[in-house]
């Protein structure tokens, strides 16, 4: 399983209700169309306007060769895509063309296993 960590800005304070009623209500296209394209996890957590996306694939997907895939699946995929993208601005630190942006790890933590 792949574990990957991203972050995007929404544009600004107006767009964060309407960013979070849509995710009350993910159009079902765009749940199988994650499902199909290999992402087994995902999570989407908020601060201010700060969007940070948790997901985890299956061995050998990439997540955004998977947005890509998911895009061309389906008209309402997106449809979705592309409303997302009108309430959405890249991170600062993104790189030129990079929309949802990789985070770098800088602590982990595993408790040990306890023995029984």
């Amino acid at each position: 399983m792949i574990r990957q960590v991203l972050a995007i800005d929404l544009k600004d304070d107006a767009v964060v209700e309407t960013y979070r009623q849509h995710h009350r209500r993910v159009w079902p296209e765009v749940l199988e169309s994650l499902r199909a394209s290999g992402v087994i996890d995902m999570q989407i957590y908020l601060l201010g306007r700060r969007l940070v996306m948790i997901a985890e694939l299956e061995d050998g997907a990439d997540l955004r060769r998977a947005f890509e895939t998911r895009i061309a699946s389906h008209p309402r995929v997106a449809e979705w895509e592309h409303l997302m993208m009108s309430l959405q601005q890249p991170a600062p630190g993104a790189g030129p063309g990079e929309w949802w942006t990789a985070m770098e790890p800088v602590f982990e933590y595993r408790a040990p296993a306890t023995p029984n």
